[in-house]
């Protein structure tokens, strides 16, 4: 038995059209999932679903705003109206504003508190109304170092990261009975066009973060597949409530 085949799941992967998401998507396909993809951008989605659908797997885009409690509800009638049921799901959209604490505005912080906390939970919550049903599912969602190391300059990113590690928890706690596993993926510093954009902002910030990290470099996006496939599959049977670091050593220094 191969535990970590995904073929015949059907995964939902949120802020599927580029960096992390993508190569999430990308890497369940090559397991054997079906897959639903979702971001805001729809011909981000229709360019990746074309991408995938050569893998031979079933590829459904779908335009979905994490933010909005209906939007997120179409997207899993959806999902599950063209599937029959949604065996996993990756809670991945985020975004995040660089700035000193003392400049933040009422916006900036709502918004990436809407997206990267608000969202995660809008999210699990539909998807997990569907798993309590069908009595079972697998949720991962997307953290960061940032939930348990300080970033300068990313206070409202910091706070939504560690919120999103106590949803997972207690999502973990009380949906355990319904047989849904619920862990966490907390990357460090990844080679994404959030990342890219922060490069570019700042010379210095690339040595910086290999300076820092063990493994003496970022990580590639694939490079999140594997965990996130052992968190999907039955080889993490046992497992759940965790939030797993993949981030070059990166925690390994301390907090």
């Amino acid at each position: 038995m191969n535990l970590f085949d995904l073929s015949g799941n059907c995964t939902i992967v949120t802020g599927a059209g580029r960096g992390i998401g993508r190569a999430l998507a990308t890497g369940f396909a090559e397991a054997g999932s079906d897959l639903v993809v979702c971001s805001r951008t729809q011909s981000e989605l229709d360019e990746l679903a074309g991408e995938l659908a050569g893998r031979g797997v079933r590829v459904l885009p779908v335009a979905c705003d994490v933010t909005d409690q209906a939007s997120v509800q179409a997207m899993t009638d959806s999902a599950v109206a063209h599937f029959g049921r949604v065996d996993v799901l990756i809670n991945n959209a985020g975004m995040t504003t660089k700035k000193p604490a003392e400049d933040y505005t009422p916006e900036d912080w709502q918004r990436i508190i809407a997206v990267n906390l608000t969202g995660v939970f809008f999210v699990a919550q539909a998807v997990g109304r569907h798993m309590i049903r069908e009595e079972g599912g697998r949720i991962i969602n997307i953290s960061s170092i940032a939930a348990q190391t300080a970033i300068t300059g990313s206070v409202a990113y910091c706070a939504s990261k560690g919120g999103v590690d106590m949803v997972t928890r207690v999502l973990a706690a009380e949906w355990a009975q319904h047989g849904i596993r619920v862990n966490g993926l907390a990357p460090a510093y990844t080679e994404t066009p959030l990342v890219q954009a922060i490069t570019e902002q700042r010379s210095d910030f690339a040595d910086r973060v290999k300076a820092r990290t063990p493994l003496g470099r970022m990580a590639r996006p694939e490079e999140m597949v594997g965990t996130a496939i052992y968190l999907a599959s039955e080889a993490s049977s046992y497992v759940t409530g965790e939030t797993v670091h993949v981030d070059g050593g990166w925690t390994a220094l301390g907090f």
